[in-house]
Order: structure tokens, then sequence, then C-alpha cells
């Protein structure tokens, strides 16, 4: 087994160190404003990325963050420095280093989501949830979709005769809500325990199982892993049955057990923890290995893991904690540094991917409210709770990104268009909510259990 020398170390953990500060510490000032995170992460990758950084600094930006592919200039700007101080080198072992790291954050961010998903809820609250989720998947879809494939020429860089891929891409993109972002939204409102906001959790989780589900056929058709040895059919048949089983059967007679046994012989929560990530590891070892790609099969395996009743929730926290502040700041970070967002701003393929997401997701939930009995305010404060994105967007348009479905300035409006949701979604609530305790005299109290929902 091939290892880094003790140059590429040191160039590895430097990567890592600045990363990790910068976006811990950006996330914190977000967070202190009131926003999630994710934005500051987000940012402080873009500020030391080629955005900002490489463009002001060029040389200092390759000698941290670059590979072997580097300018002519840079080179010999790197070779200047390396002449003083012998110990610094460039290589592209460290970069694949962590990219390897990166890959695995967000294996364990998708798990974590997947533990948020709680299939009690969907049981008892499904109905009504479902109308929401279900309308508020078709409408982007369909006009993510539709756009995507009759505008493709103007707005995709790269000709192609196939448009099915991008068109169900973007679709599939624009229609998942944020279950993490919904719920922050909703403990910043105070209405995470009213019944509105267990409906709309509820919506956003089977949203988020169907998303995923959507998106693991968007690989199949684009034909991303060439070696699979499965047909798009058998690929899809295989992930189903394995998405069912996992949640269901496998949870209760495999999962289940496991934990029992983790809990009542091993030590607490060191065996949880790692019967978790082992769990994690090999649910994305079986969806790689049929050509999906493994975050699919990391947040299958979250959900099953995280609706066991033997994983304690202090385990479960701890958990939580080590992806939320370590791995996942990394893996958002990380994305600054892979796109230019200044140089890939177009500000005509931001408006049409703002202006298709929105109207899809606002008209959905908007319809599926309303088709659960919800006045017209209450309904329009659902669109906006629906409408919130997060990091599945961008997981999805990284992967696509990476796969050339779509292209840096696609990508960089699927980020300009998380931001701008995530803005929208708390006043959009908070504003129409109040417009329905004038219209219907029900105070803001009144979505508490004991009462209608409209």
């Amino acid at each position: 087994m091939s290892k880094l020398s003790s140059n590429e170390v040191l160039q590895f953990l430097l990567i890592l160190t600045i990363l990790l500060s910068v976006a811990r510490i950006m996330g914190e000032l977000f967070k202190k404003i009131g926003l999630p995170a994710i934005i500051g992460e987000l940012l402080g990758g873009i500020i030391i990325g080629p955005s900002f950084l490489g463009s002001m600094f060029p040389d200092f930006f390759q000698i941290f963050f670059s590979d072997a592919n580097i300018t002519d200039e840079a080179k010999a700007a790197v070779k200047a420095i390396t002449e003083q101080f012998p110990t610094l080198r460039i290589s592209s072992g460290p970069a694949v280093g962590f990219d390897a790291l990166t890959r695995l954050s967000v294996m364990l961010l998708l798990f974590i989501a997947g533990m948020e998903v709680k299939l009690e809820n969907i049981k008892t609250r499904g109905k009504a949830a479902a109308k929401i989720s279900f309308s508020g998947i078709i409408f982007p879809l369909a006009i993510g979709f539709s756009a995507t494939w009759f505008f493709y020429d103007i707005f995709f860089s790269t000709p192609s005769d196939n448009h099915l891929a991008p068109a169900l891409f973007m679709g599939t993109a624009l229609s998942i809500t944020a279950l993490g972002v919904m719920a922050k939204i909703l403990i910043d409102i105070d209405m995470i325990r009213t019944r509105f906001g267990n409906l709309m959790m509820t919506a956003a989780m089977i949203d988020d199982i169907i998303g995923w589900m959507l998106f693991s056929i968007v690989i199949t058709i684009a034909d991303l892993k060439a070696e699979s040895k499965f047909n798009a059919l058998t690929v899809l048949s295989i992930i189903a049955i394995y998405t069912a089983f996992i949640t269901t059967i496998g949870r209760i007679y495999i999962v289940n057990p496991l934990f029992k046994f983790a809990n009542e012989k091993l030590s607490k929560p060191g065996a949880e923890l790692s019967l978790a990530m082992i769990l994690c590891l090999l649910s994305g070892v079986f969806t790689e290995w049929l050509g999906i790609k493994a975050i699919f099969g990391a947040f299958i395996m979250g959900v099953a893991v995280g609706n066991s009743p033997y994983f304690s929730e202090k385990a479960k926290e701890t958990f939580h904690d080590i992806v939320t502040y370590v791995f996942s700041p990394l893996f958002f970070i990380s994305i600054g540094l892979r796109v230019n967002f200044v140089s890939n701003f177009d500000i005509g393929i931001v408006v049409f991917v703002l202006l298709i997401s929105v109207l899809g997701k606002l008209l959905g939930g908007y319809i599926g409210a309303r088709l659960s009995g919800f006045k017209i305010n209450k309904a329009i404060a659902v669109g906006f709770g629906m409408n919130a994105r997060g990091s599945q967007e961008i997981v999805l348009g990284l992967i696509a990104l990476q796969a050339k479905i779509i292209d840096e300035k696609i990508f960089v409006g699927l980020v300009v268009m998380t931001f701008v949701t995530i803005l929208m979604a708390g006043p959009g609530i908070k504003y129409f909510l109040r417009r329905n305790e004038i219209v219907s005299g029900i105070p803001q109290e009144g979505l508490a259990p004991s009462k209608k929902l409209a």
C-alpha cells in the first residue's frame, strides 16, 4: 500500500488546518446573525478558493491548495519559495487524500440526514404530509425538467443531443426540500413542536426519501459507472428492494439486534458509534458497487439506524456533533476550492435556476397544502417552508458537475439558489402565518396539536 511522504503529510495537515479553521469561524459568525452555518462555510471556501484568494494571490494559493496541475508561472514561484523552505513541496498526494476525506464527509453528512427521518411520524401523519410532499416534488420536477429540456442550448455551455440526464437531474435537484434547514427554520420561529411544524418535517422527510430515489435513477440513466455489471433496470430494482428491506425487515432483524448487542455486551457509547460508522460504510460500499453513489447507501442506512430504539440518544448526539462540527464543514468549504464562483457567475443562469426552483416549490407546496385542508395564507407558508434548500442540492450538484451532467455556471446557479431560498423561507413562513392569524382570527398558538390544521 502506497503512503504519503513526510512532505506530503505536512501539506495535507496544512490544508486540513486552514480549511477547518476558516470553515468553523465562518460558520459560527453566520450562526451569530441567525443564518445556517452552511452559508458561512460555503462563503469561507469561496473566499479562500480560486474565486478570491486564488485570483488575488495565485502563487500563495497554488502552494497550499493545488496539485501537480499548476501553471508554469505558479511552478516558478513555488520553486523560488521551496528553495528557501526545502520541506515544502507541491504534490498531488495531499490533494488526493483531502478529496478522499471530503467524500467520506459527504457520506457521513447524508448518513445523519437519514437519521433525521422518523418513520413513525411518516406513518402517523403520512396522508396529509404525503399530499404536500408529492405535490412539492411533482411540480418542481416537471418545471425543472421541462425548462432544462427546452432551453438546454441557451443555458448549458456543452452541446449535447441527449438532454434527458441534465433535465432529469435539474428536476430532481430542485424538488428536494432540505430537512436540516427546515428543522432550523421551525426552531427559530418556535414551531418545531407544533402540529404545523411536525407536518412540515414529515413532508420534508418523505420528500428526502423520494428525492434520493429519483437521484439514483439519474445516476443510472447517465451511466456514470459504465463498469457496472448490471443494467439500469436491474440496478433500480435492486435499489428499490434494498431501500424497502433495510428500512423494515432489515432494520428489525439486523440493525436492531446489532445495536442491542453493542449496548448490552460492549462499551458505550464507543461501540454504538463504531457500529453506526461500519453500517454506514457497508451500505455505501454496496450502492457504490451497484453503480449508484455511496452517499445514497449512507442515507438509507441512516434512516434505519436513526429509527433503531437501541441506538441511544447520547450516541446519536455524539455522532451528529462529530459530523456537524468536523466533517460537514470540511466538505462545504472544499466546494469553494473546486469552482471559481466569480468567473462562472452568470446572472442569466442564476435567475433561470432561481425562477424555476422557487416557482416549482411554492406552487407545489401551496397546492399540496390546499389539498390537505389548509387555508390560503397557511398554504403559502407551507410553500415557503418546502422551498428551503440546503446541503442535498449542493451534494447533488457537485456529483453532477464531476460527472459532466452540468457545467460550472449551472453549479454556481444551484449554490446561489440554495442561499436565496434559505433566506426566503423563515420570513415567508412568519409573514403568511401572521396573515392567516389576522384573516382567520386564530392566534399562532392555535397551531398546537389540540387545534385544527386550517
